[in-house]
């Protein structure tokens, strides 16, 4: 078996990516605390600037106290204006602080956007087909932008909500017992209210937040599956059907959202204050009733027990934040933690191919099911095989094996000898081209889309490859040639010349073995007789593998597998394989083909 890569949380990965920091994905919480490790002289500053614009503003309260009893009492003739002055440098300078503070934790909350939206990426790129498989690509597009951002909110305003609300009730208490302790009691009494309600209150949040955040990922799964399915949906004349199951999806995500404010509407905190805030004022003036306190100590208690009110207030909007932000990036961390089945293999075996291919006893299958049992075959350097069957019988899937987009559950897949599984997946990959019905285009230029598996190929190499695809015409025919822009998907190509681009980009790479999966399936006759011969010329050297029902293409291979039902039930040339199997004869009936008699004394395996 091959050597394991693993990433910082155990899981395998399929591939690795060098130089990026490690992080901690035992939990959501601490994965941030990862990330924002990563910035922490921002988290450092803003945290340090907060602490200095609260004790400032706090000093101002009770230097206003001051002034006021200066006025009731004087001292002396500039007493006044000299506490003025200091008043007004500690609020410049508590401003300026604030300022600062606001300028560190944005910074730093589009920097863990940005890490964490990274780190996201490259673990999907990591992810192995069959996680993949199983993925909604709407909800992973979700992920990245709109989890991301509840990520970012929770930053900032969310943690500056924070900071205020654990700044703003220390801080000014602190400053309340250095007035006199006896006007700590309604403070303390309406802390530990408000820690009650608050806690009552994001209780009744969370489970909200979180389902509202995998609501939103439905909801753009399925918008995001009709659009790419537009071509369908408006064949099939079933808008009305998407527009209600949009609607239904879009009712569900309001309804939370709805539950999240009436949550939100039932916030006591305020109404705690207001009560405290009366009760604090009463109990102020009993105290200087009885001498224990004086003007300015009333006033300065008011302004101070005033800065609790912000903090109380912002508190319905930084639960909300941090809950929303927790609940998406347990929905990124549960991605990123996803074990892959596949690992990269760094230390593995590397080494040019050959091309020898072998098939011992393999068996594979989904989790729905067995699709190939108990295949064997043995392919020479050079050779050229023909994979043909019913649709269903495992062809796709028994070449799918070959450059591990999916590992075998039983047997072994040999390449020049060497288990694939032990094979470096980077060098074993780079020397097989797969080229399939269903052609991938990027939305990029014509020709970054055929030098996309050779990044480093010229312009002459790129257009060389073109014309041995048979592509090069139909390029030079568009007014941009080959920096014309295709659509998404290759949408503004035919079908035919998406097949032709998949050809090029195959002849570019030079692949050591080549897939071809039913590749000229949507070229006229006439064009593939050209790229017949392009074909043969690449083939030369290289071990090739042809699934079609094609004759034009059967004739000229080598051998010719013949799979049902996932096992290999008969090989041999295209005469033998007339005369000796029922499941090849059946292949062909349909075409206008004379088939010799049936060779029934042969027993078929």
């Amino acid at each position: 078996m091959s050597a394991s890569t693993t990433s910082p949380n155990g899981t395998h990965s399929e591939f690795t990516v060098s130089g990026l920091p490690s992080y901690n994905h035992k939990t959501a919480f601490r994965w941030i605390l990862s990330h924002l490790w990563q910035h922490r002289l921002f988290v450092a500053g803003s945290l340090g600037f907060s602490l200095i614009s609260y004790v400032l503003y706090s000093q101002g309260q009770v230097m206003i106290g001051r002034a006021a009893e200066e006025i009731i009492n004087p001292t002396a003739a500039d007493a006044l204006l000299m506490i003025s002055l200091a008043t007004l440098a500690v609020f410049v300078i508590s401003g300026l602080s604030g300022l600062v503070q606001a300028l560190s934790l944005e910074v730093l909350a589009q920097r863990l956007e940005t890490t964490a939206r990274h780190e996201l990426y490259v673990s999907l790129l990591g992810k192995s087909q069959t996680f993949h498989d199983r993925q909604r690509t709407g909800d992973i597009m979700a992920m990245a932008t709109d989890d991301m951002q509840q990520l970012n909110a929770m930053i900032n305003p969310g943690i500056l909500f924070i900071a205020d609300i654990v700044l703003g009730f220390s801080i000014p208490i602190i400053f309340i017992a250095s007035i006199a302790p006896e006007l700590l009691i309604v403070p303390f009494l309406f802390v530990a209210s408000y820690v009650i309600s608050t806690r009552v209150y994001s209780r009744q949040l969370n489970p909200v937040a979180y389902r509202q955040r995998e609501q939103f990922g439905k909801l753009n799964a399925t918008a995001e599956e009709t659009i790419s399915g537009i071509e369908v949906v408006k064949a099939t004349a079933r808008e009305p059907f998407e527009r209600r199951k949009f609607r239904r999806r879009a009712r569900l995500f309001r309804g939370y959202y709805v539950r999240q404010g009436w949550i939100e509407a039932r916030y006591l905190p305020l109404l705690l204050y207001g009560i405290a805030f009366g009760l604090g004022f009463l109990h102020a003036t009993y105290l200087y009733s009885i001498g224990r306190i004086a003007i300015a100590d009333i006033i300065a208690w008011v302004g101070l027990f005033n800065l609790l009110r912000f903090p109380t207030f912002v508190s319905l909007f930084a639960f909300t934040l941090v809950q929303l932000g927790m609940a998406g990036a347990n929905r990124i961390l549960n991605i990123i933690r996803a074990e892959t089945e596949l690992d990269q293999n760094v230390g593995g075996h590397s080494a040019p191919i050959r091309g020898e291919i072998e098939f011992q006893n393999v068996s594979f299958g989904y989790e729905d099911g067995a699709v190939l049992e108990n295949v064997s075959l043995h392919v020479k350097p050079g050779e050229t095989v023909a994979i043909v069957g019913q649709t269903g019988s495992g062809k796709s899937t028994l070449t799918e094996l070959i450059n591990r987009t999916y590992d075998v559950s039983e047997g072994r897949i040999l390449i020049d000898g060497v288990d694939v599984r032990e094979w470096n997946l980077t060098s074993l990959r780079s020397q097989i081209s797969r080229i399939e019905q269903d052609v991938f285009l990027f939305s990029r230029t014509l020709a970054e889309n055929i030098g996309f598996g050779a990044p480093d190929a010229t312009q002459e190499q790129i257009e060389q490859a073109a014309k041995e695809a048979q592509a090069h015409e139909f390029i030079k025919s568009f007014a941009e040639g080959y920096g014309t822009v295709v659509g998404e998907r290759g949408v503004t190509l035919s079908g035919g010349q998406r097949q032709r681009i998949a050809l090029a980009r195959a002849f570019l790479s030079n692949p050591r073995i080549l897939i071809l999966d039913d590749s000229t399936s949507a070229i006229d006759s006439a064009t593939e007789d050209e790229i017949q011969k392009a074909i043969r010329r690449a083939q030369q050297g290289r071990t090739t593998l042809l699934i079609t029902h094609r004759l034009s293409q059967i004739r000229w291979a080598d051998h010719i597998l013949v799979v049902d039902r996932g096992r290999v039930v008969a090989r041999g040339s295209h005469d033998e394989l007339l005369r000796r199997s029922t499941h090849y004869r059946r292949i062909f009936a349909r075409y206008d083909v004379e088939l010799p008699p049936l060779e029934e004394a042969v027993v078929q395996a």
